[in-house]
């Protein structure tokens, strides 16, 4: 007697392709180097003055300050940071890397290459003026 089959048993293992695009990575990159104690910002200062105006209309970018070159099997990350004062900068540098790669790995699953951070800049606190506070009279 033949056992009867389940359509479980017999299911096809579905086939295709996953392509992740650089701009999701980028976003996932900004998410977790944001996560790391002493980072304050992430861009230069034009990427974020226009990052303040996005905000302003809640509508932030994630990816700021991020730069990612996705191939076939692996990914390579620029990050661009402003560290808080007095935070050490290779220690946060570090945790960046750590923080980006861990999520790169867990969440695309895709090799990371290189991360490299680039410190543009040391936040220190009350440095900026007020926002009611005109520059002129």
């Amino acid at each position: 007697m033949a056992q009867p089959t389940s359509s479980l048993a017999t299911a096809i293992e579905p086939t295709g392709k996953t392509t992740v695009v650089d701009p999701v990575v980028a976003k996932i990159a900004g998410i977790a180097a944001r996560e790391v104690p002493g980072v304050y910002a992430l861009g230069g200062g034009a990427a974020r003055l226009f990052g303040q105006v996005r905000d302003a209309i809640g509508s932030t970018d994630l990816s700021q300050g991020v730069k990612v070159e996705v191939g076939e099997t692996q990914v390579a990350v620029d990050v661009t940071v402003v560290v808080d004062y007095p935070q050490p900068l290779q220690t946060v540098a570090d945790g960046v890397r750590l923080s980006v790669a861990d999520a790169i790995t867990r969440l695309v699953g895709m090799e990371v290459a290189e991360i490299n951070v680039i410190v543009t800049d040391v936040h220190v606190p009350g440095e900026e003026p007020a926002p009611d506070e005109s520059r002129v009279a």
